[in-house]
């Protein structure tokens, strides 16, 4: 069914949108499911001999930005700022767009970031401590690490590359820098926007 475009609210027209999309909702459930299943299966313990502990014997500590903060700036900035357009277009097509459109381009980050991190093994600069805690370390007749860890903490400790929080960022400023573009926050010559795809295209979503 078509959905014709206009100055449509939430209350008028919300429902009848959302389930004129529903295949493509039930496309991003199937993104979270494999998502979810990424996280729990383990990465590749690739080999970490003893000569490469000396770039690996940083402290364990909690990440700099927590998991709940990369979620506020990756996800629920992006839907604030849609809202803000929605108020002032008065537009439930865009935002719902706009929304589901942010929704599909971080959990697909998220699936390829983690397949990357699941078939590299990459260790983490703590990965001593993880492998080690009581910071004896012990090795095999390869000279390959034999953890005595925490589960968790190794299969982890296997996922340095790439960096999820930097994946997150990209997506947030690719939905974030052309929307702000539409209603003129950065004052920009009209032929540096019309010069740009990313303006262009954000010119036809909001």
């Amino acid at each position: 069914m078509e959905v014709e475009l206009g100055m449509h609210t939430i209350r008028s027209y919300g429902t009848t949108v959302a389930r004129s999309h529903k295949h493509d909702w039930f496309i991003l459930l199937l993104l979270v499911v494999i998502e979810i299943i990424l996280n729990v299966i383990h990465p590749l313990y690739r080999f970490v001999g003893k000569d490469m502990m000396a770039d690996l014997k940083y402290p364990m500590k909690d990440n700099t930005v927590p998991v709940w903060a990369v979620a506020m700036y990756a996800v629920l900035l992006p839907i604030i700022v849609f809202n803000l357009f929605y108020i002032w277009r008065r537009s439930v097509y865009n935002l719902h767009h706009s929304i589901l459109g942010l929704l599909f381009a971080i959990l697909i980050t998220g699936i390829l970031t983690d397949s990357i991190k699941l078939a590299v093994g990459r260790p983490r600069p703590d990965f001593f401590w993880r492998c080690f805690p009581d910071g004896k370390d012990l090795y095999d007749q390869f000279s390959n690490v034999v953890c005595h860890g925490k589960t968790d903490e190794i299969r982890e400790g296997h996922k340095s590359f790439p960096s999820g929080h930097t994946s997150y960022t990209l997506v947030q400023i690719r939905f974030i820098l052309p929307s702000c573009s539409t209603i003129n926050i950065f004052i920009l010559p009209s032929s540096a926007v019309n010069a740009s795809p990313a303006f262009r295209l954000s010119s036809h979503l909001f």
